[in-house]
């Protein structure tokens, strides 16, 4: 699977320039947060002139500009900035576009007048001169001003700064030029801004709300992960016992879900050798998010064994490039013979794939035999589908794996559950014909549905990513009639099925069009938990084919899904989402028995009440102690258990205990027996 979006890290911001048209499409918040960003780096520079600036973009929440300062900015400085900002937002100033030709740039910011408030003779703007290399030759170059500030900008922005609105410093952090841990170390200013100051309130109670539901927080208060970066390493949890049970309540929901549903379960080892992934394309351009090779010494016999085999691939490519050369000269003889040019497109076809294998023998010949920890499941994947001929007749094949990978991501970018470096993956791939794909495409999106519902999930979006024609041969595969059949395919699907859906070009996986699912938790914070991809490409690059009815081989499509993302980031978001207080089909204390005091006889009662849940795979404990009542209830309700099973003396006369539920208060006596078959049936219906 693809890697899973994450917010924008400090140290590792997006570089790659907007386009035109992506700038065009800035909604009109979007336009509100990057005029703010103007007019804090107004407000500074009238504050401390010698400020440098390098770029100031929205983002998700908010804004930021990355600047080079003489002066450490620190949030005690924000009463400073904002109190300028607020004069410049009076000001009402207009934001002016100016266009302007390559050499003037150049020569304002060599002045120091670009990122400025006014000529700054020996200072130089030296991020607006590195910038400026950036913009493609025949693009045109604008200024935006506002007052006395002038900045390198394409827009788009508001009217006037006064359009700006309700707004707010964040934070700063430290950040490299470009992301480029090689470049200079900027300051990195966040800030906020809102149409209206009650929207901004709104955002900052959600904020208030979100850290107290922060799932690094909670999870430590319930004992569910630890991350031990001196003995395992950073970003690798460790699931404790209680952690352990949600996991596997999880596992559990996704397999039932996906045998009535028509998966075959698979498990695949942990690493693979690097040819694996040379095939599958993740090398070289994944490199990067994977951990280095380990290199296995090769033997004697291993080593004459491949100087054989690259010495027979020779030979065959030289004669192969005769058999080439034979048909090109006969084609210029004869002006060109049609029936040889499919036999060309053959030879060179297959010269390629020789040629590919002569440099994975030439790489195991010089490193020796080298491996790779696995980094996504769909080459293993690929390997089983291969593993056995297959037929028309096998098609829809459907595999399913709760997968481990990973991803060597950058030490700044690792976030408790949220980014780590181990994971889990509810990950399965479907290999269709073309026939089929509509109807496999269509059942998987039914499968998120019915998991937003089991999670209370109300709020939700598909974002489907297509690609661009100019990234084709480059950041995409370069197969411009499949892209154009399989993004129609996915866009049909979609608009069937009454899916909530955006479509954003030029966002799209290097192998076909994918789908991001973005879903809101109960406070409104916004998650991308998983991810759907079409791939029309690489099936191909392993030679997975299948036997049609007209005994062809084909090759098949396939579909790449994880409804429930991993274990680590949806575990994390359902913390949040429920703040620790989860229902209770997955909560990790399921139940506790509590009687009043240590009463034998008390006890004696409750503990068949206790064996029977027991006996039905309940998480059940007990509390039969001298501790007085209230604390047993106080500990309880700090554990989060979801119910408590109270017994006294009256209950035990009357056959029946006193109902708690956590955060629900008393529920009344009832019966024992139609308690616990009340349990077992929220259990087992998974019941919110």
């Amino acid at each position: 699977m693809a890697k899973e979006n994450q917010n924008q890290q400090a140290g590792a911001p997006n570089s790659e320039r907007k386009t035109l048209d992506d700038r065009a499409k800035m909604t009109e918040l979007e336009r509100i947060r990057h005029s703010c960003a103007h007019v804090m780096a107004t407000a500074i520079l009238r504050l401390w002139p010698d400020a440098q600036f390098a770029y100031g973009p929205p983002v998700e929440n908010g804004y930021y500009y990355d600047l080079e300062c003489s002066h450490r900015i620190s949030p005690e400085d924000f009463a400073a900035i904002e109190a300028e900002m607020k004069k410049e937002i009076k000001a009402n100033n207009p934001l002016e576009k100016i266009v302007v030709t390559r050499e003037q740039a150049i020569a304002d910011a060599q002045s120091g007048r670009l990122g400025g408030l006014a000529e700054r003779p020996g200072h130089a703007s030296k991020f607006k001169l590195d910038l400026l290399k950036q913009i493609p030759e025949g693009e045109a170059i604008s200024y935006y001003k506002n007052g006395d500030f002038i900045d390198l900008c394409a827009g788009p922005h508001v009217m006037r700064t006064g359009n700006v609105g309700a707004f707010k410093l964040t934070s700063v952090a430290a950040a490299y030029y470009k992301g480029d841990e090689k470049g200079p170390q900027l300051q990195r200013i966040y800030g906020t801004a809102f149409k209206n100051k009650t929207a901004m309130e709104e955002y900052f109670t959600m904020i208030e709300e979100a850290k107290r539901r922060d799932h690094r927080k909670i999870g430590t208060e319930m004992g569910l992960f630890a991350i031990d970066t001196e003995f395992v390493g950073p970003g690798m949890p460790l699931w404790l016992p209680k952690g352990t049970m949600i996991v596997e309540e999880l596992e559990k929901l996704a397999k039932e879900t996906e045998f009535a549903a028509g998966y075959l379960r698979v498990r695949t080892p942990h690493l693979a050798r690097e040819k694996m992934y040379k095939t599958s394309g993740h090398l070289p351009y994944y490199a990067e998010s994977m951990f280095p090779p380990m290199s296995l010494a090769l033997d004697d016999k291993q080593v004459a064994e491949l100087d054989r085999k690259i010495g027979e691939l020779k030979k065959t490519l030289g004669e192969l490039d005769a058999d080439i050369t034979n048909i090109q000269e006969k084609e210029k003889a004869v002006g060109g013979v049609e029936e040889d040019e499919e036999g060309l497109g053959e030879g060179e076809f297959r010269e390629d794939k020789l040629r590919r294998e002569l440099a994975s023998l030439t790489a195991a010949r010089e490193h020796g035999d080298r491996y790779y920890l696995k980094a996504m499941n769909c080459p293993h994947h690929h390997r089983i589908f291969a593993a056995e001929p297959k037929s028309y007749r096998d098609l829809p094949l459907r595999l399913a794996e709760y997968g481990t990978c990973y991803r060597y991501e950058q030490s700044g970018e690792l976030f408790g559950l949220m980014r780590v470096r181990a994971l889990n993956m509810n990950d399965a791939h479907i290999y269709c014909t073309e026939e089929q794909f509509a109807e496999e495409f269509r059942a998987v999106n039914d499968m998120y549905l019915k998991y937003f519902k089991i999670f209370g999930l109300e709020k939700y979006q598909m974002r489907f990513s297509t690609h661009a024609a100019e990234g084709l041969g480059k950041k995409y595969v370069n197969e411009p009639e499949l892209w154009k059949k399989t993004e129609d395919m996915v866009r049909k699907v979609l608009i069937d099925s009454g899916i909530n859906f955006v479509e954003v070009a030029n966002e799209a996986a290097f192998y076909g069009p994918k789908i991001d699912v973005q879903v809101w938790s109960a406070i409104g914070r916004e998650f991308t938990i998983a991810t759907n991809q079409v791939d029309f490409a690489v099936p191909a690059k392993f030679g997975l084919t299948y036997r049609d009815k007209d005994n062809a081989n084909k090759t098949p499509l396939c579909i790449h899904r994880a409804p429930l993302g991993t274990h680590e980031r949806f575990i994390g978001f359902l913390i949040e989402h429920y703040a620790g207080n989860f229902p209770l089909w997955l909560a990790p204390d399921q139940v506790r028995v509590i009687t009043l005091n240590d009463d034998p006889a008390l006890i004696e009662y409750a503990k068949p009440i206790v064996a029977e849940l027991r006996a039905n795979m309940v998480r059940v404990d007990a509390d039969y102690s001298a501790t007085p009542f209230k604390a047993k209830i106080s500990n309880a309700e700090q554990l989060r258990v979801h119910t408590m099973l109270v017994i006294g003396g009256r209950d035990m006369e009357a056959g029946a205990v006193s109902v708690r539920l956590h955060h629900g208060g008393p529920q009344g006596a009832k019966p024992k027996a139609e308690v616990i078959a009340d349990i077992l049936a929220k259990i087992k219906e998974r019941r919110a």
